[in-house]
């Protein structure tokens, strides 16, 4: 971990927690420290929660935790159910949940204030911004991901090419040779693409854009696979064989006999995903290209 990145966490906690004020002795100006109203969401929003729980969820001291909530219950905040397995379930009281409501909404006009000088583009960039870095600050739990495949909206096919350049610069040291290939076949599908035999798809992981692929007719009986790619972020999750899957799936039902593709030698992944669907190579040449020496292929899928 580079100290940039550290130091840029720490100045972003502080710049966000001056902007939502939770410094003072009550959050939004109520007598709840953000600790209270944190433990008091948890129990409105969630099912059976328990103090175990709460102390798993919100990574607390079960004794501090302990005399929170008792501070709670004396204020009749919340009341203990006993279920099950004498387990012991936390619920609202009839003011807890008045409490709540007047909280939420002091939050919500909070935000509103905050983020009034925005306009719908960068309300939808702050979106995509903060589910960033929510993702990469957690640590992958193996849980499925929420995967969608989808036509391209605006700004998307710009967003493959600046993916495409920056990604193979980075994890193969192509040069800017390539980024303005991407833009021109980009720029060709885009000005001249048969929408009834021609396809692209951006590929979502958890609502955020992760990958694409085209498929371009090459011929009648022809259509051919460009562009694939998935972020590092979103592999291992199935994105890139999804992509695939559904440009076969697309090509057979719009009449093709067989798909092709090029790539190089040195994109290992992707050659063992077509190799697994059923491609073959059928033709090999070493070229210079994006200022490196390479291999070219050419794969085919019978369909």
């Amino acid at each position: 971990m580079h100290d940039e990145t550290i130091e840029a966490v720490r100045s972003f906690s502080r710049f966000y927690t001056r902007k939502i004020e939770v410094l003072g002795d009550g959050i939004l100006k109520s007598r709840f420290s953000l600790a209270q109203v944190r433990v008091l969401y948890e129990i409105a929003h969630g099912a059976d929660v328990t103090a175990a729980d709460l102390a798993r969820t919100l990574a607390t001291d079960p004794g501090q935790l302990s005399r929170m909530l008792r501070g709670l219950e004396r204020q009749r905040l919340i009341r203990k159910e006993e279920a099950e397995g004498r387990r012991l379930h936390l619920r609202l009281t009839d003011a807890g949940v008045d409490e709540m409501a007047a909280l939420e909404e002091a939050s919500r006009d909070q935000l509103r204030r905050e983020l009034s000088h925005l306009g719908p583009a960068d309300e939808r960039a702050l979106r995509e911004a903060m589910r960033r870095v929510e993702r990469l600050m957690t640590p992958p739990s193996g849980r499925p991901r929420a995967i969608v495949l989808r036509p391209p909206r605006p700004g998307d096919l710009g967003w493959v090419v600046s993916r495409h350049g920056a990604i193979y610069a980075e994890e193969y040291g192509w040069d800017s040779s390539f980024e303005a290939l991407v833009a021109d076949i980009v720029a060709e599908f885009d000005k001249a693409h048969d929408p009834r035999r021609e396809r692209v798809l951006i590929g979502e992981v958890d609502g955020e854009p992760a990958g694409s692929v085209f498929l371009v007719r090459q011929d009648e009986e022809t259509a051919k696979l460009r562009l694939l790619f998935v972020e590092s972020w979103a592999r291992g999750t199935g994105l890139g064989r999804r992509l695939v899957e559904t440009v076969i799936a697309d090509a057979r039902a719009l009449g093709y006999r067989r798909i092709v593709l090029w790539t190089n030698d040195c994109l290992t992944a992707a050659r063992s995903l077509y190799e697994r669907l059923g491609f073959r190579m059928v033709a090999s040449e070493p070229h210079h290209s994006f200022g490196h020496d390479l291999v070219g292929e050419t794969w085919e899928l019978e369909l």
